[in-house]
């Protein structure tokens, strides 16, 4: 099993045990292979939530640049609302699952056809 695999089994098992969510491998594996070389590195792998600066960084760079989302305050609501069923409390809050969150709260799995 490859290194990706392996990250992306973790980041199923996260979203049916901490979010709660059956996860569509398919996507996930999209999503995944979308944050590229993001998710080998520790740092950049998780999404700081309680770091505002990070939390635009998720807006601007993913939700409208990739996700081509028009700009407005119900972004930073679906983000806010993504980390709550993640868990605050969650130390670690992957990316690429924080991504798959968001791409099926606004429903565009179509960027990922």
């Amino acid at each position: 099993m490859s290194k990706r695999d392996e990250l992306i089994s973790r980041y199923a098992e996260d979203l049916r045990t901490k979010c709660g969510m059956t996860p569509d491998m398919g996507l996930l594996t999209k999503v995944t292979i979308g944050c590229g070389p993001t998710i080998y590195n520790p740092d950049s792998a998780v999404v700081a939530a309680s770091d505002r600066a990070e939390l635009e960084r998720v807006r601007t760079s993913f939700l409208i640049r990739k996700l081509g989302l028009p700009d407005g305050p119900q972004l930073m609501d679906a983000i806010n609302a993504v980390i709550d069923t993640y868990g605050r409390s969650e130390r670690s809050k992957y990316r690429a699952v924080i991504y798959y969150m968001l791409v099926k709260h606004f429903g565009r799995e179509a960027v990922y056809g």
